[in-house]
Order: structure tokens, then sequence, then C-alpha cells
């Protein structure tokens, strides 16, 4: 029998619905009813209807108010709005938020109890289907992962197997076990040490997530958080440590590519698309690898050897008027390279796969680094000698910087936006990058992510460099003492200033003070410099 409440702020409207159905006998329970939603809420947190009855028009909260909480509270209750003729634009946006159906005034106690055998047969309807479709935890994470499932029936299927599934904020990593020379295991139980059971314990150890078998060899980790910046810390650490620990225990190397973290359920198919990304990334830069390697010791190939560090640096600052100075240097490496060997092809396939992967994770522009890699592969088939290999890794550079040029105007906006935040807040000592994120209406991780990209430096460095401005020039405009200045410019703690003073400049603030007119003694903000 379903419990069914009723909401309406017209007295004579309740008493006649209470009393002119014969409940039991329609198979219901009337469990109660109140004049408005507000003095509603404590009742169905008490009693848990099944089917909730609401009038639209009430006073202090009104149905529509009382339907978006139920439906964030109660997510299984099912709601009928009552409306007249005139609001029924308001039964329209009540069928948005989710409500179950509505029921026009003036109606007939037949009308009401047609509309509740339909709500309630759609109950049943449900449960059967739940009770056919169980969802197992691994097939639900799977779903998760893989976008094939709605919040609401994630949420649902979370709690008939009991799972602590909601939080501020996700991400994902795929782990492969990789045998001590980088190979794939293509049989774990093989392994030594079962590795697998191994792997299975360190990982329930370490990380309390969900995690089910993507493969034989692959592990997927759905890691929860409240905090962006520390959830992505956290999980860095983990691996990590997971990483050390298996290569020490039975010699296996363990391959983990990560997501970013998201924000809300729906956020961990993204995460989980970044992480497969990334894992596709890696098996053909260790296949790439793996071939270059063999090919390499062939004599006839005349084998040469990039510096990586050098080709992404230049990818990161890099800009047209220098990318002839740099191929031309580039060319003294490759010009005895047998351009026909089977090396030089894998060698300029693993420095495209490199370079796009750096693209990938430091620009982030709207392009499909999959499609860009197939365009890239077909082009590299073609190259016979040095000036053709010079021309495609010219073409590479440029495309990338497109990719490069179109972050930093996506994001121009919002970095003006957080600078400015930054130079009018510098006094307060408290400013966290959680109140810059809010201020902006972007999530921390993400914001930290896409101001250092599009600056070079961080929001602390960027904070630190500010109030440091400001405290030059109080230090030459004013007689303020030291912990003045300091409380000024954010900082409550003078010695702190004072140490953190002397990093960024080379001297103490009353160096400063007596010395401080040539700017070329000054030394830019270090890395790591303040507290954000």
């Amino acid at each position: 029998m379903k419990k069914v409440m009723l909401v309406d702020d017209e007295i004579l409207i309740r008493e006649s619905i209470r009393e002119c159905v014969d409940w039991a006998k329609e198979g219901f329970i009337y469990c109660g009813d109140a004049p408005d939603g507000e003095l509603a809420l404590p009742v169905i947190e008490e009693q848990l209807p099944d089917i909730l009855i609401t009038d639209i028009k009430m006073p202090f909260m009104n149905g529509l108010e009382l339907s978006s909480v139920v439906r964030q509270k109660f997510p299984k209750i099912k709601i009928i709005i009552l409306s007249g003729h005139d609001d029924f634009q308001y039964a329209q946006t009540a069928l948005r938020l989710g409500v179950e159906d509505y029921c026009l005034k003036p109606f007939s106690s037949a009308d009401l109890l047609l509309l509740l055998h339909s709500v309630s047969a759609r109950i049943d309807e449900e449960l059967r289907l739940k009770q056919k479709y169980a969802y197992t935890p691994e097939n639900l994470f799977a779903d998760l992962c893989g976008g094939l499932i709605s919040t609401a029936a994630a949420i649902e299927a979370a709690e008939q197997l009991d799972l602590p599934l909601i939080a501020p904020c996700y991400a994902t990593a795929i782990f492969t076990l990789n045998s001590s020379d980088g190979d794939e295991v293509k049989d774990t139980s093989r392994a030594p040490q079962d590795s697998e059971e191994l792997f299975a314990n360190l990982l329930k150890e370490l990380a309390e997530g969900f995690t089910y078998k993507r493969s034989r060899t692959e592990t997927v980790l759905i890691y929860k958080g409240n905090n962006p910046v520390q959830l992505s810390s956290t999980l860095e650490k983990i691996c990590a440590t997971l990483k050390q620990k298996l290569r020490e225990a039975c010699g296996l190397e363990l391959s983990v590519s990560l997501g970013d973290v998201r924000e809300r359920l729906q956020g961990i198919h993204l995460s989980y698309l970044e992480a497969e990304d990334d894992w596709i990334f890696k098996k053909m830069s260790r296949l790439n690898s793996a071939a270059m390697l063999d090919a390499y010791f062939d004599p006839s190939a005349n084998g040469a050897v990039l510096d990586r560090n050098r080709l992404i640096q230049f990818l990161k600052l890099g800009d047209h008027q220098q990318i002839s100075a740099f191929l031309l240097e580039l060319s003294a490496d490759l010009e005895r390279m047998d351009w026909n060997s089977v090396y030089a092809y894998y060698l300029m396939n693993d420095i495209t796969l490199e370079l796009v992967q750096t693209a990938k994770n430091c620009f982030r522009a709207a392009i499909s680094p999959a499609e860009i890699i197939k365009e890239l592969q077909k082009q590299l088939k073609h190259i016979s000698n040095i000036d053709e290999g010079l021309h495609y890794l010219k073409r590479l550079f440029e495309r990338l910087w497109e990719w490069r040029s179109e972050g930093a105007d996506k994001y121009r906006e919002l970095i003006d936006k957080v600078k400015q935040y930054i130079r009018e807040q510098y006094d307060n000592e408290q400013l966290s990058l959680n109140d810059i994120s809010s201020q902006v209406r972007v999530s921390p991780s993400h914001l930290s992510k896409t101001f250092s990209q599009a600056t070079g430096q961080t929001i602390t460095e960027f904070l630190t460099a500010t109030r440091m401005d400001k405290a030059k020039e109080l230090l030459k405009s004013t007689g303020h003492k030291t912990f003045e200045i300091a409380f000024s410019v954010g900082y409550n703690d003078q010695h702190y200033f004072s140490n953190l003073f002397k990093k960024v400049t080379g001297m103490t603030p009353m160096e400063y003070r007596k010395h401080g007119n040539s700017e070329d003694q000054l030394h830019p903000v270090r890395k790591g410099a303040g507290n954000l």
C-alpha cells in the first residue's frame, strides 16, 4: 500500500480529500497533510510518503519550492501538482522540475484516484525493473565511467547497494600492470608473487575509493573527496606509493593514467575519458619506444637522439619568429640519420606523440588529440629526407601553437577577472583559492590549472608578487614600520613577511627602504613563494 500526503493551504480541500476517499479500500494510506511547504517538510521527513500531492500557490513555501526540495532530498517520492487553469504555466515548470503529474482544479475524488492509481502503477513498474536489472557495484561503476547512467539512477542504485557515492568532487585513474621491461602483463596469474592479488590489496589499503576491473591487467579507480586541490594531491601520492610498493614487492611496473578532478556525478564520465585518453597515449608511446629502441641498434639506421625537454620547452614558450633558428639547430642532430629507415619513422612518431600529449595537458583547447595524431601519422609516412622532416616539425609546432593560442584566448577574460579580484583583495590575509574560484564561479582545480597554463605562474605566485609590489611601494613612499606594512598587504606575521620579502627581492624590508631604488636588484617571485 502506497503512503499519500497532501499539502494545500485551503482547509476545505484538505478535509474533502481526506474524508471523501476510502483510502484503505483503494490501496493507499493517507499519512498526513499540511497547509504549506514549510510545515510539510518535517511531516515528509517523518512519514516518507510514496506520493506527495501539493498545491502550487501557498504562503511561506509554495508548491514549486517544496517540489524542488523534495526532489533533491527524497528523489524516490512521486509528486503530483494541484493546479488551477490560471497557473497551468506553473504546472509546466513543475513538470520540468521532475514532478510526476498534475491535476487541474476543480477535480473530483474519482479524478484524483485515477491519477493516484496511475502513479502507483509507475512505482510498481519501476520497482519491478529495478529487481530485474539490479546493479552490482562493478556494473554501476562501469556505467558511471561510460556515461551510461543518469545521476538520479546512479544515486538510487548506490542507495540500494549501500554505497556512499555522493561527494563534492571525483577523479578517475586507470592502472595497468606492466612487466619490468614495460610490456603489459599478458597473464597476471603467472606474474611473480601473485601480483594481481597484491595490487588489489595495496589499492584497497591506500585508496578509499570505488574500483572495478576493466580487463585482467587494468583496474579503474573512482576516487572522491571534498576539496578538488586536496583530492588531486592525495591521488597523485597514492599512485606514487602504489608504483613504489609494487616495484619493490614483485618487480612489476604500474602504469597510471589520471583524469582531471571533476564536480558532480556526471563528471566521473568526463574524468574517465581524460584518463582513457592518457592511457591510449601512454600505450602508443610505450609500443613506439620499444620499436624505436630495436630500430636504433640497426647499424644502417644512423640513429639520432633528440633532447625532448628542449622540444617541449620550445612548444610551450617558442613562437614563429624563433622557429627557423630552432630547426637549424635540430638539423645538426638529424642530418646524418637515414630518413628511409624504420628508426626515422619511429623517432618522428615518438616526438609527435610526446608533443601532442604535452599540448593536450598544457593548453586544453577544444581539439581532439586523436584526430590530430591520425592526421599527422599519415604525413609521417611520406617523409624521406631531412628537409621534409624539418618541414614536418615546423608544421607540427605551428599546429600546436594554434591550440595554445586558442586556449589562451578562451580564458583571457577569466584570467583578467582573477587578477583584478586579487589586486582588490590582496590585503585580506584569509584570501584563498576557494574564495577566488567562488568569485569567478569556476572550480578551484580548473581555475588553478587554467591560470598556471595561461600565465606561466601559479595564483599563489601572482598574489605574492602583487603583495610584494605594494609593500615595495609603501616602503619607498611612507615611513610605516615593517609590521604595519606587513599587515596592510595581507600578512599578520611580520617575520614571515620579512623572510618572504627577502626571498622575492634579495633584500630585507629595511635594506630595500635604504637601497631599493635600483630595480635591477630585484629577484622574480620564486616558485612556491607564499601560501594560498
